[in-house]
Protein backbone atom coordinates (compact mmCIF):
# COMPACT_ATOMS: atom_id res chain seq x y z
CA UNK A 1 0.00 0.00 0.00
CA UNK A 2 1.35 3.42 -0.98
CA UNK A 3 0.10 5.87 1.68
CA UNK A 4 0.69 9.59 1.29
CA UNK A 5 -0.51 12.51 3.41
CA UNK A 6 -0.92 15.96 1.90
CA UNK A 7 -0.24 18.46 4.67
CA UNK A 8 -0.45 22.20 5.21
CA UNK A 9 -0.23 24.49 8.24
CA UNK A 10 -1.22 28.01 9.19
CA UNK A 11 0.92 29.90 11.71
CA UNK A 12 1.12 33.04 13.83
CA UNK A 13 4.02 34.35 11.73
CA UNK A 14 6.91 33.35 9.51
CA UNK A 15 9.73 32.31 11.83
CA UNK A 16 9.59 29.64 14.56
CA UNK A 17 12.94 30.99 15.76
CA UNK A 18 11.05 34.15 16.75
CA UNK A 19 8.59 32.14 18.83
CA UNK A 20 5.86 31.80 16.22
CA UNK A 21 3.54 28.82 16.51
CA UNK A 22 1.23 26.64 14.46
CA UNK A 23 -2.48 27.50 14.67
CA UNK A 24 -3.96 25.07 12.14
CA UNK A 25 -2.97 21.73 10.61
CA UNK A 26 -4.85 20.16 7.70
CA UNK A 27 -4.08 16.72 6.27
CA UNK A 28 -5.58 14.77 3.36
CA UNK A 29 -4.87 11.05 2.93
CA UNK A 30 -4.02 9.47 -0.44
CA UNK A 31 -3.76 5.70 -0.75
CA UNK A 32 -2.54 4.25 -4.05
CA UNK A 33 -3.25 7.63 -5.68
CA UNK A 34 -6.84 7.70 -4.44
CA UNK A 35 -7.98 10.39 -2.00
CA UNK A 36 -9.80 8.93 1.01
CA UNK A 37 -12.21 10.47 3.51
CA UNK A 38 -9.69 9.95 6.33
CA UNK A 39 -8.46 13.51 6.87
CA UNK A 40 -6.96 15.09 10.01
CA UNK A 41 -7.74 18.73 10.76
CA UNK A 42 -7.52 20.92 13.88
CA UNK A 43 -7.27 24.56 14.86
CA UNK A 44 -4.73 25.05 17.65
CA UNK A 45 -4.38 27.55 20.52
CA UNK A 46 -0.85 29.01 20.15
CA UNK A 47 -0.61 30.90 23.48
CA UNK A 48 0.78 33.97 21.71
CA UNK A 49 -0.45 36.81 19.52
CA UNK A 50 -0.86 36.37 15.77
CA UNK A 51 1.08 38.84 13.61
CA UNK A 52 -1.05 41.25 11.60
CA UNK A 53 0.57 40.09 8.37
CA UNK A 54 -0.26 36.46 9.12
CA UNK A 55 -3.85 37.36 10.05
CA UNK A 56 -4.29 39.08 6.69
CA UNK A 57 -3.28 35.84 4.97
CA UNK A 58 -5.45 33.33 6.85
CA UNK A 59 -7.99 35.44 8.74
CA UNK A 60 -7.68 33.35 11.92
CA UNK A 61 -7.67 35.42 15.11
CA UNK A 62 -6.50 34.75 18.66
CA UNK A 63 -10.10 35.27 19.80
CA UNK A 64 -11.30 32.46 17.53
CA UNK A 65 -8.55 30.14 18.81
CA UNK A 66 -9.18 30.84 22.51
CA UNK A 67 -11.10 27.61 23.15
CA UNK A 68 -9.11 25.37 20.77
CA UNK A 69 -6.80 22.58 21.98
CA UNK A 70 -3.07 23.12 22.36
CA UNK A 71 -0.52 21.22 20.31
CA UNK A 72 0.51 18.96 23.19
CA UNK A 73 -3.08 17.72 23.42
CA UNK A 74 -3.07 16.69 19.76
CA UNK A 75 0.49 15.51 19.19
CA UNK A 76 -0.06 11.79 19.77
CA UNK A 77 -3.05 11.68 17.44
CA UNK A 78 -1.16 13.69 14.82
CA UNK A 79 1.98 11.53 14.90
CA UNK A 80 -0.08 8.35 14.74
CA UNK A 81 -1.89 9.73 11.67
CA UNK A 82 1.23 10.66 9.69
CA UNK A 83 3.66 7.96 10.87
CA UNK A 84 5.14 5.95 8.01
CA UNK A 85 3.45 8.01 5.30
CA UNK A 86 5.10 10.12 2.61
CA UNK A 87 4.21 13.74 3.37
CA UNK A 88 3.36 15.89 0.36
CA UNK A 89 3.94 19.55 1.21
CA UNK A 90 4.24 22.72 -0.87
CA UNK A 91 7.40 24.47 0.42
CA UNK A 92 8.14 21.67 2.85
CA UNK A 93 10.95 23.39 4.84
CA UNK A 94 8.43 25.91 6.18
CA UNK A 95 5.85 23.42 7.47
CA UNK A 96 8.35 20.78 8.60
CA UNK A 97 10.39 23.46 10.38
CA UNK A 98 7.33 24.61 12.32
CA UNK A 99 6.26 21.05 13.15
CA UNK A 100 9.73 20.17 14.43
CA UNK A 101 9.75 23.37 16.47
CA UNK A 102 6.44 22.41 18.09
CA UNK A 103 7.74 18.90 18.83
CA UNK A 104 10.90 20.36 20.34
CA UNK A 105 8.89 22.46 22.79
CA UNK A 106 7.23 19.38 24.31
CA UNK A 107 8.33 17.35 27.29
CA UNK A 108 9.21 13.83 26.24
CA UNK A 109 11.23 12.14 23.55
CA UNK A 110 9.32 13.08 20.39
CA UNK A 111 10.83 12.30 16.96
CA UNK A 112 11.55 14.78 14.23
CA UNK A 113 9.13 14.63 11.31
CA UNK A 114 11.85 13.37 8.95
CA UNK A 115 12.52 10.43 11.27
CA UNK A 116 9.02 8.98 10.88
CA UNK A 117 7.95 10.17 7.42
CA UNK A 118 9.28 10.68 3.95
CA UNK A 119 8.82 14.24 2.66
CA UNK A 120 8.08 15.27 -0.92
CA UNK A 121 8.27 19.01 -1.66
CA UNK A 122 5.88 19.86 -4.49
CA UNK A 123 7.33 23.37 -4.79
CA UNK A 124 10.69 21.85 -5.77
CA UNK A 125 8.89 19.48 -8.14
CA UNK A 126 6.93 22.34 -9.74
CA UNK A 127 10.06 24.47 -10.18
CA UNK A 128 11.74 21.56 -11.96
CA UNK A 129 8.76 21.01 -14.25
CA UNK A 130 8.07 24.72 -14.87
CA UNK A 131 11.36 26.64 -14.49
CA UNK A 132 11.14 30.42 -14.54
CA UNK A 133 7.38 30.44 -13.91
CA UNK A 134 5.24 31.15 -10.88
CA UNK A 135 4.69 27.96 -8.94
CA UNK A 136 2.51 28.90 -5.99
CA UNK A 137 -0.78 27.01 -5.57
CA UNK A 138 -2.83 29.68 -7.34
CA UNK A 139 -0.51 29.59 -10.34
CA UNK A 140 -0.54 25.79 -10.43
CA UNK A 141 -4.33 25.69 -10.25
CA UNK A 142 -4.51 28.05 -13.21
CA UNK A 143 -1.87 26.07 -15.14
CA UNK A 144 -3.63 22.74 -14.59
CA UNK A 145 -7.13 24.21 -15.02
CA UNK A 146 -8.23 23.36 -11.48
CA UNK A 147 -11.27 25.40 -10.45
CA UNK A 148 -10.94 26.35 -6.79
CA UNK A 149 -13.38 29.28 -6.87
CA UNK A 150 -16.30 27.36 -5.34
CA UNK A 151 -14.47 25.82 -2.38
CA UNK A 152 -15.94 26.66 1.03
CA UNK A 153 -13.23 25.51 3.46
CA UNK A 154 -10.54 28.01 4.35
CA UNK A 155 -6.94 27.62 5.46
CA UNK A 156 -4.79 24.55 5.90
CA UNK A 157 -7.40 21.93 5.00
CA UNK A 158 -8.41 23.83 1.87
CA UNK A 159 -4.80 24.16 0.75
CA UNK A 160 -4.25 20.44 1.37
CA UNK A 161 -7.26 19.61 -0.79
CA UNK A 162 -5.99 21.87 -3.57
CA UNK A 163 -2.47 20.48 -3.32
CA UNK A 164 -3.73 16.88 -3.46
CA UNK A 165 -5.44 17.61 -6.75
CA UNK A 166 -2.45 19.52 -8.11
CA UNK A 167 -0.08 16.73 -7.12
CA UNK A 168 -2.16 13.99 -8.74
CA UNK A 169 -2.39 15.94 -12.00
CA UNK A 170 1.24 17.06 -11.91
CA UNK A 171 2.46 13.48 -11.51
CA UNK A 172 -0.19 11.86 -13.70
CA UNK A 173 1.87 12.19 -16.89
CA UNK A 174 4.66 9.92 -15.68
CA UNK A 175 4.34 6.29 -16.74
CA UNK A 176 6.30 3.12 -16.18
CA UNK A 177 7.31 3.20 -19.85
CA UNK A 178 8.68 6.75 -19.80
CA UNK A 179 12.33 5.89 -19.21
CA UNK A 180 14.02 8.53 -21.37
CA UNK A 181 15.68 10.79 -18.81
CA UNK A 182 17.13 13.04 -21.50
CA UNK A 183 13.65 14.00 -22.70
CA UNK A 184 12.32 14.36 -19.15
CA UNK A 185 15.26 15.56 -17.05
CA UNK A 186 13.08 17.41 -14.55
CA UNK A 187 11.08 14.34 -13.53
CA UNK A 188 13.80 11.68 -13.72
CA UNK A 189 14.78 10.49 -10.27
CA UNK A 190 15.74 6.90 -9.69
CA UNK A 191 14.87 7.23 -6.02
CA UNK A 192 11.24 8.10 -6.84
CA UNK A 193 8.63 5.48 -7.79
CA UNK A 194 7.28 5.64 -11.32
CA UNK A 195 3.81 7.16 -11.49
CA UNK A 196 0.95 5.68 -13.52
CA UNK A 197 -1.25 7.80 -15.76
CA UNK A 198 -4.40 8.90 -13.96
CA UNK A 199 -7.40 9.27 -16.32
CA UNK A 200 -9.40 12.46 -15.87
CA UNK A 201 -12.41 10.58 -14.52
CA UNK A 202 -10.32 9.17 -11.68
CA UNK A 203 -9.54 12.57 -10.19
CA UNK A 204 -10.91 12.88 -6.65
CA UNK A 205 -14.31 14.20 -5.65
CA UNK A 206 -13.99 15.99 -2.33
CA UNK A 207 -16.32 15.26 0.57
CA UNK A 208 -16.41 16.76 4.05
CA UNK A 209 -17.63 15.01 7.19
CA UNK A 210 -20.21 16.63 9.43
CA UNK A 211 -17.71 17.54 12.17
CA UNK A 212 -15.51 19.54 9.78
CA UNK A 213 -18.57 21.12 8.13
CA UNK A 214 -19.90 22.25 11.52
CA UNK A 215 -16.47 23.59 12.54
CA UNK A 216 -16.22 25.52 9.30
CA UNK A 217 -19.74 26.94 9.70
CA UNK A 218 -18.81 28.10 13.22
CA UNK A 219 -15.80 29.92 11.79
CA UNK A 220 -17.90 31.60 9.06
CA UNK A 221 -20.42 32.78 11.66
CA UNK A 222 -17.55 34.16 13.74
CA UNK A 223 -16.23 36.12 10.74
CA UNK A 224 -19.76 37.34 9.94
CA UNK A 225 -20.09 38.77 13.44
CA UNK A 226 -16.74 40.54 13.21
CA UNK A 227 -16.85 41.79 9.63
CA UNK A 228 -20.52 42.47 9.01
CA UNK A 229 -21.39 41.78 5.39
CA UNK A 230 -19.17 39.07 3.87
CA UNK A 231 -18.98 38.16 0.19
CA UNK A 232 -19.65 34.41 0.24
Amino acid sequence: MNRQVVLDTETTGLEPSQGHRIIEIGCIEIINRRVTNNHWHYYIQPDREIDNGAFEVHGISNEYLADKPRFHELVDSFLEYIRGAELIIHNAPFDVGFLNHELGLLDGDYPRIEDICGVLDTLVMARQKHPGQKNNLDALCKRYEIDNSARTLHGALLDSEILAEVYLIMTGGQTALSLDSEENPATDDSAQPMRAVVPQQDLPLWSVDEESRAQHQQYLEFLQQKAGKCAW
